[in-house]
């Protein structure tokens, strides 16, 4: 999850904050919950990553309380990311953390919380995951590189595997087996993205995801990274990686028919657009150096649809899930 640049702006509660169309929810009062949803799902429908986060695959009656949570979410993100700053961005997300803190409390006035209070009332939404959340990006300003697979595992529990329990309790799911499956997905997805991601996080944030064992293992190094010389060896690395995320994939979609179809489309969306990303990087020779691999509009709109297609070409419009 990535924006643009910040400008700094206002204070609020003697913290300065940084100002954005994204950032404005997690900073300034709203006057009604009408007026924070609208905040809300103008941020779901203005960002995306692979897919619009709200797409006609989606029950209408979820759709307001998938945009709260994706603005909690993104919110959180740019906070971490965004400054350029470490030490800003932990001040900012220890405020954000106290606010989260307050929504459940019953104290919310910004437009992200005002409207996230609203979905975890009807939902009966504990914490952990929004302070799961929270806490991985802490992380990304203290943790730059990894040792072993498990601790970038570990890291994708906290910024991952929070999304998809979240969407299970928007679904009324809540036993621990779909949120195993659910999470392999997660993980899945994260994986996906910091192998799509290789040179643009080294460049832009100086973090490397991939596990320093698994460079030794096929005599990677840091400098190579940091200077986009793909060989033989990246992209041995590079596929022993997509297999690992391919298999989890694998494992994650014995979730789907665990799901009732009003939202089983939604999911599995989110599935196949992981595994494109893969296909994209087996596609460039899992040369992630020279050029970043990338679904097109068109490879976008055609998973949309072969997904509708592959559940009787139902798009639902409304319904219950």
């Amino acid at each position: 999850m990535r924006s643009g640049t910040w400008q700094r702006a206002a204070k609020v509660e003697n913290a300065e904050l940084v100002t954005t169309p994204t950032l404005q929810m997690a900073s300034a009062e709203v006057s009604s919950l009408l007026e924070a949803e609208q905040q809300t799902r103008q941020l779901a429908s203005g960002h995306y990553e692979n897919f619009s986060v709200v797409s006609l695959l989606l029950p209408k009656h979820l759709r307001q309380d998938f945009c709260n949570i994706y603005a909690f979410c993104r919110v959180a993100d740019d906070l971490g990311d965004e400054t350029g700053d470490r030490d800003e961005s932990l001040r900012l997300l220890a405020d954000f953390r106290r606010q989260t803190l307050d929504c459940f409390a019953g104290t919310s006035s910004t437009a992200v919380f005002v409207a996230l209070a609203g979905t975890v009332q009807r939902h009966d939404i504990p914490i952990e995951p929004f302070l799961d959340l929270i806490d991985a990006f802490e992380q990304d300003q203290r943790v730059f590189r990894y040792d072993t697979f498990a601790q970038a595992v570990d890291y994708c529990r906290r910024s991952a595997n929070p999304v998809g329990r979240l969407v299970l309790y928007l679904c009324g799911y809540r036993d621990a087996t779909r949120q195993q499956l659910s999470d392999c997905t997660c993980t899945a997805l994260q994986l996906a993205n910091f192998w799509q991601d290789v040179r643009r996080d080294i460049i832009e944030r100086d973090r490397i995801y991939l596990p320093r064992e698994s460079m030794r293992q096929f005599n990677v190094t840091e400098q190579q990274i940091i200077e986009g010389r793909c060989d033989d060896n990246f992209r041995k690395l590079i596929r022993f990686e997509v297999d690992r995320a391919a298999e989890l994939f694998e494992r994650g979609s014995a979730l789907l028919p665990l799901l009732r179809p009003a939202v089983r489309m939604q999911v599995a969306l989110f599935g196949k657009g992981g595994r494109a990303i893969l296909a994209a990087i087996r596609r460039q020779n899992y040369d992630t150096l020279s050029r970043r691999p990338a679904l097109s509009r068109w490879e976008k709109g055609r998973l949309v649809f072969s997904t509708a297609a592959a559940f009787g070409g139902r798009v639902l419009v409304g319904g219950r899930a």
